[in-house]
């Protein structure tokens, strides 16, 4: 057996007691694999047949696993076609749907937020493009992740070009300063949005909220038990005709009832 197929083997045996599914994996095995061998090479295993021996005689190694086993990719605007979305038509139609329930802010949760890229993104979209049309309301954005370390490059906010190659110039000039070849998020930008570190798989940490974006994670990656159990936590944190953006190659479960897809893109679902 290849090396390649012995470490897809292991993965296919090792991912569903995570309760995560191997075809989300395929194409990022590569991260996964890396850091599964620097754990080997500190337990001081040979083989992936002495790891999974570990694991079997060693339970609280299924956390460490657990870990290893998160993908960090991200960077600014990724889906560029959502965000026009969202800037377009769907957050002003929250705006307006705040207004008429007699409130001034609007509420967003950004789920498994990485680095901080994604809910920075909707921070300088309100601020450049949309705060000026509604001077009334104010924007919060919920931002978590289970990584600590990940969470504290996201309150640093400075990133390497790549992270922002897919954002519109005309917004990277208005909110970032460029230090030392990064790219350092002006502090007016970051006002909007609160780091907190959480587990999607546990409790909800908030409710009443009108969007929530939970893109490239839930649905790729975990199975569809746990899938099912974490869209009706989602399905309970938002208000009556919430929005929830999933990934553009993303589903929602079929049989979790609450939640219709729009007609304008099958990404985003509404709270009926």
């Amino acid at each position: 057996m290849t090396e390649d197929r012995q470490w897809t083997a292991f993965l296919q045996w090792a991912l569903p007691q995570l309760r995560m599914r191997w075809s989300g994996f395929r194409k990022v095995r590569a991260q996964v694999r890396k850091r599964v061998h620097k754990r080997m090479q500190s337990l001081q295993l040979v083989g992936l047949n002495d790891y999974r021996d570990y694991l079997q005689h060693h339970p609280q190694e299924w956390r460490v696993l657990d870990t290893l086993c998160r993908i960090t990719i991200s960077r600014f605007y990724r889906d560029k076609g959502v965000f026009r979305l969202l800037a377009g038509r769907i957050i002003p139609g929250l705006v307006e749907q705040v207004r008429r329930d007699g409130n001034s802010r609007m509420d967003i949760w950004s789920v498994g937020c990485g680095s901080g890229e994604e809910p920075y993104s909707l921070a300088i979209l309100w601020a450049v493009q949309l705060q000026q049309r509604f001077p009334d309301i104010t924007l919060r954005i919920l931002a978590t992740d289970v990584d600590p370390q990940l969470l504290n490059r996201a309150r640093t906010a400075c990133y390497p070009f790549s992270s922002l190659k897919e954002l519109p110039v005309f917004l990277r000039e208005s909110a970032f300063t460029v230090s030392a070849g990064r790219y350092c998020l002006q502090p007016a930008f970051k006002r909007a949005v609160l780091f907190v570190e959480h587990d999607v798989r546990g409790p909800v940490p908030a409710t009443a909220l009108q969007l929530i974006l939970c893109r490239n994670l839930v649905y790729t990656y975990y199975d569809e038990g746990l899938q099912r159990g974490i869209t009706q936590r989602l399905v309970d944190a938002l208000q009556p005709g919430g929005l929830l953006v999933v990934g553009s190659h993303e589903t929602l479960p079929g049989d979790v009832p609450g939640f219709m897809p729009l007609s304008c893109n099958r990404a985003i679902y509404k709270k009926t």
